[in-house]
């Protein structure tokens, strides 16, 4: 008997940190209505996801797929970058500027 196709819950955000091996950790944005004050507010969430290849860099946005667990904390796993970060720092040293 065939399985059927599952739904994987996903989520898009943005890539906060790298730095640790295999895993990055995306903040996902939401805007919801304040149960008192109906005013919208914005709410993040971190989650921890798993990234084999590292292809994943800060400031990319990215959509991650649920997946079974592969540690206390990730649930999680890159399903694809929507979107490269652009490089906007630069160093003085590049730029030839004395300081």
């Amino acid at each position: 008997m065939a399985t059927p196709q599952q739904n994987r819950n996903e989520k898009v955000g943005e890539v906060v940190s790298t730095k640790m091996a295999k895993t990055i950790v995306v903040t996902v944005s939401r805007r919801v209505p304040h149960p008192v004050y109906k005013r919208i507010v914005t709410k993040r969430k971190k989650f921890y996801a798993h990234d084999e290849e590292g292809t994943a860099q800060l400031g990319d946005i990215v959509r991650i797929v649920e997946c079974r667990p592969l540690s206390k904390l990730k649930h999680w796993r890159l399903g694809e970058v929507v979107r490269r970060a652009t490089l906007v720092a630069a160093q003085p040293k590049d730029l030839d500027v004395k300081i």
